[in-house]
């Protein structure tokens, strides 16, 4: 009953295959291999255009450097209070753009509103040297609070973007989690909303370490490679990605792990909420965040349930646990069982009944 995060579990058997596979032989280094720039073109094809394509080894490098990307001098980045990029990378986004200020919006259910967003960029006129300059925005997709931004909610943002004349990062460490929630397209999530740079993650989602920083701007993009050269992440045998990546994609193997991540999550918040308990933030992709009784908590550590304790400052006062209450956090994930899902409402059950 482990539904601790989806980065506790390995690769996909698909991914590994690809790796496998690509371990025969010599390949040029540091990118420049046929492998990495076919995998670059599939790129291109999944987002309906010719995108520039960065591999990175992990998710907050790729936050990081995509905003440095843009940063200015004084420069604010706003995002969610809760987004990764504010509470959880050990001020990388800070470091690595040369100083940049991350300035934190509140909003419902783990999201920015475009009016929150407009009031706070408001603090940072344009023109006024002692308050820096707004350098860009950055949302999380699928959020912190397990949501998804819809398309209309994107672009709206962008609208706000546009008012300032800064980009719109997307952190998708879950995107293809997004995705499928959304049943829509990786163009019409991204770039057709007003998406400027991604940072595409595929290590939540079955890949051992494989993300991206995507650029739909080309012209934005010159000179990302000393960016990444800087900070240590251009691989040598980048092929490696590449291979993770070929696997990734294979007929659509990763579309089909997040719907499968995101329907195990759909079942077991039903579940929950069948037992008794209630989830603080709707269910939309694959994290649930039940409110339950510290004893029925305590009852599920006992039985080896695998899950985290989970702030709730952001839940209406009404919402939010009583004295008695707690929230977790629980994340399902290619490999979530059925199997899993029922022990876990089992224990649940039982403990409710006694």
């Amino acid at each position: 009953m482990n539904f601790a995060s989806d980065n506790w579990f390995g690769a996909t058997q698909p991914v590994m295959d690809a790796l496998a596979r690509h371990n025969n032989g010599a390949a040029p280094a540091y990118g420049a291999d046929r492998l990495t720039r076919s995998v670059t073109d599939r790129f291109s094809e999944i987002f309906e255009r010719d995108v520039a394509v960065f591999f990175i080894g992990t998710g907050s490098v790729a936050n990081a450097l995509a905003l440095a990307a843009y940063a200015r001098p004084g420069g604010a980045v706003f995002c969610h209070r809760n987004a990764h990029i504010q509470v959880d990378e050990c001020n990388c986004p800070e470091f690595m753009s040369g100083g940049s200020k991350l300035v934190s919006v509140p909003g419902q259910n783990g999201k920015i509103a475009a009016d929150d967003l407009r009031k706070a960029m408001a603090a940072f006129p344009d023109g006024v040297v002692h308050h820096g300059q707004v350098a860009g925005i950055s949302i999380t997709q699928a959020t912190e609070s397990g949501t998804v931004y819809t398309l209309d909610e994107i672009a709206n943002l962008k609208e706000v973007a546009r008012e300032r004349d800064v980009p719109l990062h997307m952190d998708g460490a879950r995107f293809a989690n997004a995705l499928v929630s959304l049943n829509t397209s990786p163009a019409d999530m991204t770039w057709k909303s007003g998406v400027d740079v991604l940072s595409f993650g595929a290590t939540k989602n079955g890949c051992w370490c494989a993300e991206a920083v995507v650029f739909f701007d080309l012209h934005a993009a010159r000179g990302f490679e000393y960016f990444r050269k800087r900070a240590g992440h251009l691989f040598s045998k980048s092929r490696f990605i590449a291979a993770q990546f070929d696997g990734y994609f294979s007929e659509d193997h990763w579309l089909e792990t997040a719907r499968h991540a995101n329907a195990m999550a759909t079942r077991l918040a039903a579940g929950i909420r069948s037992a008794g308990g209630r989830t603080a933030w709707p269910v939309e992709a694959n994290e649930v965040f039940p409110i339950l009784d510290k004893s029925r908590f305590s009852a599920l550590q006992a039985a080896g349930a695998q899950l985290y304790e989970w702030p709730a400052d952001d839940l209406p006062e009404e919402q939010k646990p009583a004295a008695d209450e707690t929230c977790l956090r629980m994340v399902t994930s290619f490999a979530t069982t059925d199997a899993e899902i029922d022990a876990f409402l089992g224990v649940l059950s039982e403990d409710k009944s006694g």
